[in-house]
């Protein structure tokens, strides 16, 4: 699945200030990171806040981004939760027209056994019309996927080709990257920690920050995939305050305040989320400002 070795990123759903969506604005997200070289577009995972929206609008979102995508970069849609059940209804009816993979959440609040996710995903697997890539993301699910429940999945399911792997962990990302079978794809989901994922021998990202500043983040994991290694790093560390401020007060409040910034929509987000304060606000706004010139000598 080589179409996702590189740079993906994790699509915001813009809101207008009376809490619609924005679809204009998404048709500006979604050339911005085409324009900028990013691999494939993620759609719907958490950072789209679809926790929030009414299956319409989900609807909508799907819609206006595989038009204004065109075919032109893979498209990956977020297929997961905690109701098994629920999910192997939407796999068997949903049309997947246009769309490459999904991306799968492990259950979140539940708290499923090592064995209960493992079951979870061989039900997704055996009904799935798409390639799946996993999502271990422990801080939002309550659990970890561990090591050897991914192998496991990943050795008895072909159609399971890779994981997001977001636990923060470089130590059990190394683990996965050791076990896995050949082709299997470690994916980063932690921006902070993908430079050194990628040259561990990881496939690249699944990136928050790479939404707002598409250009740098994509050349960087390209210099780490050809183990330019000075290279990729002075890239990383251009980003690196960066990728701690867009988390500072989660996401995607954050990486919104930037797009607001960058004059691309509304910083808008969905209650129970509220946007970043004034001070961390005005912090980004100096960062993209500094980055402007950062990106125009580049």
């Amino acid at each position: 699945m080589k179409e996702f070795i590189g740079t993906g990123v994790a699509l915001v759903t813009p809101f207008r200030k009376d809490f619609s969506v924005d679809v204009e604005a998404l048709k500006k997200i979604v050339n911005y990171q085409i324009d900028n070289g990013v691999n494939y577009l993620v759609v719907l995972g958490t950072t789209g806040e679809p926790a929030t929206m009414k299956k319409e609008e989900k609807e909508l979102v799907i819609k206006t981004i595989k038009e204004t995508n065109n075919g032109r970069l893979p498209l990956v849609l977020g297929v997961g939760g905690n109701n098994t059940a629920e999910i192997i209804e939407e796999l068997q009816t949903r049309d997947f027209s246009g769309f490459s993979a999904i991306l799968s959440v492990s259950p979140y609040y539940n708290k499923p056994t090592q064995e209960g996710i493992y079951q979870h995903f061989k039900a997704i697997a055996e009904v799935s019309p798409l390639p799946v890539i996993l999502y271990n993301v422990p801080g939002r699910t309550g659990s970890n996927m561990l090591p050897s429940t991914v192998i496991r999945l990943a050795k008895e399911f072909k159609n399971i080709i890779g994981i997001k792997e977001a636990a923060g962990d470089i130590v059990q990302a190394m683990k996965l990257i050791q076990a896995k079978p050949e082709n299997f794809l470690i994916i980063s989901g932690d921006d902070m920690v993908t430079l050194p994922m990628v040259l561990a021998g990881g496939a690249g990202v699944i990136s928050v920050i790479a939404e707002g500043f598409p250009k740098q983040f994509s050349e960087m994991v390209k210099l780490g995939l050809e183990r330019k290694v000075d290279e990729a790093y002075q890239l990383h560390y251009q980003l690196a305050d960066a990728i701690d401020m867009i988390f500072e007060q989660g996401n995607p409040g954050g990486i919104k305040e930037v797009f607001k910034c960058l004059g691309l929509s509304e910083n808008t987000v969905r209650l129970p989320l509220v946007n970043v304060n004034e001070d961390l606000a005005g912090r980004l706004a100096q960062f993209v400002e500094k980055n402007s010139i950062l990106v125009a000598s580049y």
